[in-house]
């Protein structure tokens, strides 16, 4: 008869009844609605053990990746451990590197933590020890790299972001805890269209999700489009123009709303770019990253232009001025 583990305590669970009936009887009861995997209200996580194939049906595969899966639809064949939610770990890490990507962008290097894991494209929260403000940051990162590197733009008024410009130098120690965030490469389908999209910084963690997915030998295309107001804000370019070069299976496309675009790149506005570029995303996945207004608006247009909203991962950017 499997153990079920929740919050320190532990439950039997007979093998023909789910995990959701199974703590009911316990008197444990979890959020719940439907019972029968509709709804999701359920969503669970498993800490230890595997959840059934079924029960991780209909939810989105960056979940099921994790560990989510529907207590109402799971019955355990083993032991396992059990939570709402995840808890992250603070870390501190010593900052080896620092340096201006534009004018207003820079890149942090801060030494990877041995018990620290994650996947490109998530993010983490670095908090400034003192006051404990926290700001969330993407990894451009992939695992394999020594560093965490992260991007920091500099907005106006913004606390974080000026400490970091102005006061943070190479060899401080930096607290963050993490990593969150489903907006990542699977390796399911390796013949899979893939289509990123995003503006300013939102480069991060596309370029994570970019070189994770080259590095796990993606067969399929990839495209790549950034913007920026005008050239001057665009960077990395010349990494990704040698990683076009390098994989014929990428194309880059830098992209600018105002004045020439630079080599290569197109002017106009980056919401209506992909797929003006590529037609029909009907079985493309699409990330997006960036400012709320931009993800939103690329959301909409891939979904019309038939990208599958299951088939989109999104992260949106929210700045916090002073």
């Amino acid at each position: 008869m499997p153990i079920i583990r929740f919050e320190g305590q532990e439950y039997d669970c007979s093998e023909d009844e789910t995990l959701l009936d199974s703590l009911a009887s316990h008197g444990v009861m979890l959020p719940s609605a439907c019972k029968a995997g509709a709804c999701q209200t359920c969503l669970t996580r498993a800490l230890k053990g595997k959840p059934s194939a079924a029960s991780q049906q209909g939810i989105r595969d960056t979940l099921a990746a994790q560990g989510y899966f529907l207590a109402c639809l799971c019955k355990p064949s083993g032991d396992m451990e059990i939570g709402l939610a995840s808890v992250s770990p603070r870390y501190s890490a010593r900052l080896v590197g620092k340096e201006l990507l534009n004018e207003s962008i820079i890149r942090l290097r801060l030494e990877r933590p041995a018990s620290f894991s994650y996947r490109a494209g998530q993010f983490v929260n670095l908090t400034r020890e003192g006051d404990a403000l926290t700001r969330s940051y993407s990894l451009a990162s992939i695992p394999s790299d020594d560093c965490l590197e992260l991007h920091v733009k500099r907005v106006p008024d913004g606390k974080m972001s000026n400490w970091l410009f102005d006061e943070v130098v190479v060899g401080d120690e930096l607290s963050f805890f993490g990593p969150s965030g489903d907006c990542f490469y699977i390796s399911d389908s390796g013949d899979q269209p893939l289509m990123l999209a995003g503006a300013g910084t939102g480069l991060a963690p596309l370029y994570g999700i970019l070189r994770d997915a080259l590095e796990q030998g993606h067969r399929g295309p990839i495209h790549l489009f950034h913007a920026s107001l005008a050239t001057p804000g665009l960077y990395l370019m010349d990494e990704l123009r040698a990683l076009a070069t390098r994989y014929e299976q990428f194309h880059y496309t830098p992209c600018v709303l105002h004045g020439d675009a630079p080599e290569g790149g197109v002017q106009g506005n980056i919401v209506d770019i992909p797929a003006m570029t590529l037609g029909s995303l009907a079985g493309y996945r699409v990330f997006l990253c960036g400012d709320p207004p931009i993800v939103n608006g690329l959301r909409q247009k891939s979904f019309l232009a038939g990208a599958s909203m299951q088939a989109i991962y999104s992260d949106p950017f929210v700045f916090t001025p002073a």
